[in-house]
């Protein structure tokens, strides 16, 4: 398999830790697994380049490099809004026009956005930034709730850790859930937020640490295949139902039904990816009770069938 090639776009003053999220998915392939991407960096300028932490990082290729790129990431920068020049547009622009898949973290949709190439279409920020973002790009519908938006050739994202999320997303996207699983547990995060999740808590934080739900959310991973319903959820967690109801819109921002179907979904990948088993036993194994309505889950949060996912990400 050839490797897919991935290019950080630098712009000074860079962030580290948004360069850092887009190399942890794309530059480390996961223990037990062959790698599936190339990671590299380049700068309008060869040579040293500034970064917001006060210390310089060493770029070695110019913007030549995303003429061989396959995806693009603009990592974010402070200030966000500063203008770059018309080399690095033109450079994204033409990477964009060759196929390759450009896409944003946190403030770098700012640049994105100079360039034209959000135009018309829905996008996030992070939050802190989205009041300056939506003033200075009018023709842009701003989503400033949600962690992240995929468009298939152009993505973005909320701030610092929707990046991960993001990456993660694309990680799967490409290679399936296993794979990106496999990446999450190397880094100890959860395999995946969903990207319309809220970018932070609107109200305030649950104050004793039995407010959680990640006990729940624990037990409920382990018991797919059995039946939970909104009541066996809040009897288990010792909350009424709309209590509990209110917790995961305040915590994760969706509903539990909403949350559960994620998860099932998210073994029968898994399931699909790894095992030979009938599609009428995956949808039993994951709690979606049939063959016919496993399919009709599918079809309408992924847009495919199960049959054919298995074809794309099947390792049997």
């Amino acid at each position: 398999m050839s490797l897919h090639r991935v290019v950080a776009l630098l712009t000074p003053p860079q962030s580290p830790f948004e360069l850092a999220c887009a190399f942890e998915v794309f530059g480390i392939a996961p223990p037990d697994a062959p790698p599936r991407y190339s990671f590299r960096v380049c700068a309008e300028h060869p040579g040293p380049l500034p970064t917001g932490a006060g210390y310089s990082m060493l770029v070695e290729a110019g913007l030549s490099a995303l003429r061989e790129a396959d995806t693009v990431v603009v990592p974010g920068r402070q200030p966000p809004d500063a203008p770059v020049s018309p080399d690095v547009i033109e450079a994204l622009l033409g990477a964009h026009r060759r196929g390759a898949r450009i896409v944003a973290i946190c403030t770098g949709a700012f640049i994105l956005a100079q360039a034209g190439l959000l135009d018309g279409r829905r996008a996030t920020t992070h939050w802190r930034s989205a009041a300056r973002f939506a003033a200075a790009f009018p023709e842009v519908p701003l989503d400033p709730e949600v962690l992240f938006v995929d468009h298939g050739d152009v993505a973005t994202s909320a701030g610092t850790g929707a990046g991960i999320d993001l990456c993660l997303h694309l990680a799967r996207s490409d290679h399936g859930a296993a794979y990106a699983s496999q990446i999450a547990r190397r880094m100890v995060l959860p395999p995946h937020r969903e990207g319309s999740q809220l970018q932070y808590v609107t109200q305030p934080a649950p104050a004793r640490t039995n407010e959680s739900l990640a006990p729940l959310l624990e037990w409920a991973t382990t018991r797919l295949d059995t039946r939970l319903t909104l009541d066996h959820l809040a009897e288990r967690a010792g909350l009424s139902s709309r209590t509990l109801a209110r917790r995961f819109s305040e915590q994760l921002g969706t509903s539990p039904g909403q949350w559960l179907l994620s998860r099932r979904l998210d073994a029968a990948r898994i399931l699909l990816e790894q095992t030979d088993l009938p599609v009428e036993a995956i949808a039993t194994r994951v709690g979606l009770a049939s063959a016919v309505n496993l399919r009709r889950r599918f079809r309408a949060q992924l847009g495919t069938t199960p049959g054919a996912y298995r074809r794309t990400f099947g390792e049997t």
